[in-house]
């Protein structure tokens, strides 16, 4: 198991602070769902800008278990996938996939759509609770989907004899990108209009949009509250290239302020990041849009913020762990409430552990700063975590050991060698004792 060890430079020291270039990586976010939209199409989808994360590789797993046929360049950051052989076998997501990646669900919506019926594994083989899959279910059973919950496994066809999905209007109960998205997928290929209603408005949706628009679909609304699809008979495979990562250039943001540096973050999506750039501006970080992307350059001193999670175009919870280093930082308190996942300030008794003095009461976290980190053993506990833990590493005193960064890995491409060239002190150690 690897582990990274970040060697801090705390901002008061001369040097500290990152300065050069980065790219920003395809977004994993509209990548996984993409992947899965290639089940939809007549013929060979090529993906570009493909970003290089175990995530990806084990959707492209499942994609071939169901019988796609799918080549990976990973220097190149391409994948192509052919969806021929998908139906001559198993239409079945297994445990062993979702249980390390939640998005594989997202092979149920294509999966019914196109072949009339799909068996996934309940995310966790658990029950349906704390991010649960009922919305995608009710969407699913609106589209005239029939739904069997049984030995931990979701069993879903269409019931029309038929065995095609036929046009209908769902209301979702909450705002669900997963289930926006699985859904949307099966309505492009039923017969009839659709209507979604209360749906995910955040950049990935778009861009799966987009993506199935360009494959021959019939979809207006992305982007706002509700969204309608006029089914259509069939799909062409197409050739796109991915949206950059707005949560990996959050990430590298927050890295630039807090170490007072000086970065171009290359290829930022700008436009749909909007609300961490007002946050970090009201901190006091520079941020200019630039021709070749989004230049941040860290202030002296660090003004508190307050931050609510919301659903786009809000704060997003993806970037909640990082901006509250950003906090730490600063001269003061600042507030950060999390208001889409009930659980996520597990980073929190980590962060502390640093030498952060953060309280947590219900989904409210006080954060108060300066901070000044002490460098020590850590283990990261979720994806966005892990990113946190790094962040605080790079203005920590002494050693930082970032234990189980297989969580960093499914949403970050080489992180360690991606920091060190605009000054970071970090590497990545293989073996048992990582």
């Amino acid at each position: 198991m690897d582990k990274l060890e970040v060697i801090g430079k705390p901002p008061a020291s001369p040097g500290t602070g990152l300065v050069g270039r980065i790219p920003v990586r395809g977004a994993k976010n509209a990548a996984l769902p993409i992947q899965c939209a290639a089940l939809l199409a007549d013929g060979k989808t090529r993906l570009r800008h493909v970003p290089r994360l175990t995530d990806v590789s084990t959707m492209n797993k499942l994609l071939r278990e169901l019988g796609c046929e799918v080549s990976a360049d990973v220097d190149e950051r391409v994948v192509e996938i052919d969806p021929t052989g998908v139906g001559s076998g198993s239409l079945e997501a297994p445990y062993e996939h979702v249980k390390t990646m939640r998005a594989s669900v997202t092979v149920m919506g294509p999966l019914l759509g196109r072949y009339g019926q799909a068996r996934v594994s309940l995310p966790g083989g658990c029950a349906i609770g704390a991010r649960p899959i009922d919305q995608h279910l009710k969407g699913l059973e609106a589209l005239g989907g029939e739904v069997t919950l049984e030995h931990g496994y979701v069993d879903v066809r269409a019931k029309a004899s038929h065995g095609r999905l036929e046009g209908g209007r769902f209301h979702f109960d909450k705002v669900t990108v997963g289930g926006t998205q699985n859904v949307m997928m099966a309505a492009v290929l039923a017969k009839g209009s659709s209507r979604l209603e209360n749906v995910a408005r955040e950049p990935e949706v778009q861009e799966l949009a987009v993506l199935l628009n360009k494959m021959g679909a019939q979809i207006s609304g992305a982007g706002t509250d509700a969204i309608e699809i006029e089914g259509v008979d069939r799909l062409e495979g197409i050739d796109h290239a991915i949206l950059a990562d707005r949560i990996e250039a959050g990430t590298f943001a927050v890295a630039a302020a807090i170490t007072r540096g000086d970065v171009l973050l290359e290829h930022a999506p700008v436009d749909h990041m909007r609300a961490v750039i007002d946050k970090l501006i009201e901190a006091g970080v520079e941020c200019r849009v630039e021709a070749e992307g989004l230049r941040v350059i860290g202030p002296e001193r660090i003004r508190p913020i307050d931050v609510a999670t919301r659903p786009h175009p809000g704060f997003p919870t993806d970037m909640q762990a990082q901006i509250m280093v950003l906090a730490c930082m600063a001269d003061g308190a600042s507030v950060i409430r999390e208001t889409i996942f009930e659980n996520r300030f597990m980073h929190v008794p980590e962060l502390n552990r640093l030498g952060a003095d953060i309280v947590v009461n219900g989904n409210t976290a006080v954060v108060r700063g300066p901070t000044r980190f002490s460098g020590t053993t850590v283990m990261a506990t979720d994806l966005r975590a892990s990113a946190s833990l790094v962040l605080a590493g790079l203005v920590a005193e002494g050693a930082t050991e970032v234990r189980r960064v297989y969580h960093l890995d499914r949403g970050y491409e080489a992180i360690e060698a991606r920091l060190s060239p605009l000054g970071a002190q970090i590497a990545r150690y293989h073996g048992a004792g990582a």
